[in-house]
């Protein structure tokens, strides 16, 4: 019963920290005391901070306290300790992914959300392996190592621990960032095609974050590192223009949203559909369906015209008839060409204009312009037809006719008489 009560204690230190600090706070004996201060007058000697335990060597204080383990050398209890340790944190990795997060998975499941859903799930590996960490640093420092393996121990801790952690933070971002996109697609925003190079480099510049903190925290300088990097950062830049002008064109795009993908653009003197959005270039379909790449940096310093975002579409047109027309007819043609543009009903009224404009060089022009309410293109031709058709036949049926560019060319003197003597003259074989 006592080793089973030993055992029991044992795990509820590895859960409860304040316990383990409690028990680390116990007066040491006088050999501890002595030790202690020997090395601590030799870190002062050195220039040094002394530091103060962490939080796994007070619980590992604790344990060997518990079971009355205060020897200076390894002991056979040690390693058992040591190995015990290892079962109760795969014990524990198999609580967290088998218990904990499964109930976890089944709240999720009950929300609207899809978020917690993602997160629980790309959560639920990272802390499973941050468990195992730390049962095998705590196993590691029951034992007595050399100073050397010592400082090891305590570098190498701290390279699983920031591992560990930022893998935390990495599933995590990956995760709110795999969810902001499939609502950006849901709701058709038009940063939704910009979402999959704004996740890679979110993600880029967590893991060069990650690596100078993993690096600062192991005593290196980060400064001089940054330095350097600055340095060959430059040189990469020079070296790098046009890419790099592509990037932040890809940028203004992003921000500015002046198309997606899907609609038709032109872009210069470039008519086409939107394919794909890149990070160095936007490709589009052009009308004769070839492929055209445009580097982002054109794009971002081109004008831009979505043909796509049509809210109404206008029409202008001007028809022209002869010369042979007679005012009451050309006033009674403009007046039934009005009424056959106001009975359509797409056709915004207020937006009617029908007028006899102008005498031009050979043709009497009737200017029509109407606004029709969809911006729908296919139904606008048909209108549009269906108008065209409706004139022709009412010019048709009140005799009139179209008017075509022509000229009247009148000859006078000598090249008059010439023209009409040789129109006189007999042909031969007459």
């Amino acid at each position: 019963m006592s080793l089973l009560l030993r055992i029991l204690c044992l795990m509820g230190l590895l859960w409860l920290a304040p316990l383990a600090s409690a028990q680390a706070a116990d007066a040491p004996s006088e050999a501890e005391r002595t030790t202690q201060a020997a090395v601590a007058a030799t870190v002062a000697a050195r220039g040094q901070p002394v530091q103060t335990p962490d939080f796994l060597e007070h619980l590992v204080d604790s344990v060997l306290g518990l079971f009355d383990l205060r020897t200076s050398g390894n002991t056979p209890a040690h390693f058992a300790i040591s190995g015990l340790l290892i079962v109760i944190a795969l014990l524990a990795r198999r609580i967290v992914t088998g218990i904990i997060f499964a109930l976890l998975r089944r709240v999720a499941a009950k929300t609207e959300s899809t978020l917690d859903d993602k997160l629980f799930l790309a959560l639920e590996a990272p802390a499973a392996a941050f468990v195992v960490v730390v049962g095998l640093v705590a196993s590691l420092k029951v034992l007595k190592l050399s100073p050397e393996s010592d400082a090891y121990l305590a570098g190498g801790s701290r390279v699983a621990f920031s591992l560990a952690i930022f893998w935390t933070l990495w599933r995590a971002l990956g995760a709110v960032l795999d969810h902001g996109q499939e609502v950006a697609a849901e709701k058709k925003l038009g940063v939704a095609a910009f979402m999959p190079w704004i996740r890679k480099s979110t993600m880029a510049v967590f893991v060069v974050l990650g690596v100078l903190l993993t690096i600062q925290s192991l005593g290196y300088d980060v400064k001089t590192i940054l330095a350097g990097l600055g340095i060959g950062g430059l040189a990469f830049a020079l070296a790098a223009q046009d890419t790099i002008a592509n990037i932040f064109g890809a940028i203004v795009v992003a921000v500015d949203q002046p198309f997606k993908i899907g609609e038709t653009v032109r872009i210069g003197q470039n008519v086409g559909g939107v394919e794909d959005i890149g990070l160095r270039s936007t490709r589009i379909r052009l009308l004769d369906k070839s492929l055209m790449t445009i580097p982002n940096k054109t794009v971002a310093a081109e004008t831009i015209t979505n043909l796509s975002r049509f809210t109404q579409r206008r029409t202008e047109q001007v028809f022209g008839l002869t010369y042979d027309t007679t005012p009451d007819q050309l006033g009674a043609m403009v007046e039934e060409i009005k009424k056959l543009v106001l009975a359509e009903e797409a056709i915004d009224p207020t937006s009617v204009l029908v007028y006899f404009r102008d005498l031009s060089a050979s043709s009497l022009d009737i200017w029509m312009v109407y606004v029709v309410k969809s911006a729908d293109f296919p139904a606008y031709m048909a209108l549009r037809q269906r108008l065209n058709l409706a004139i022709m036949r009412a010019v048709k049926a009140r005799g009139l006719s179209f008017a075509f560019p022509s000229q009247s060319v009148y000859l006078e003197g000598d090249v008059a008489k010439k023209l009409a003597g040789r129109q006189d003259a007999p042909r031969p074989g007459a």
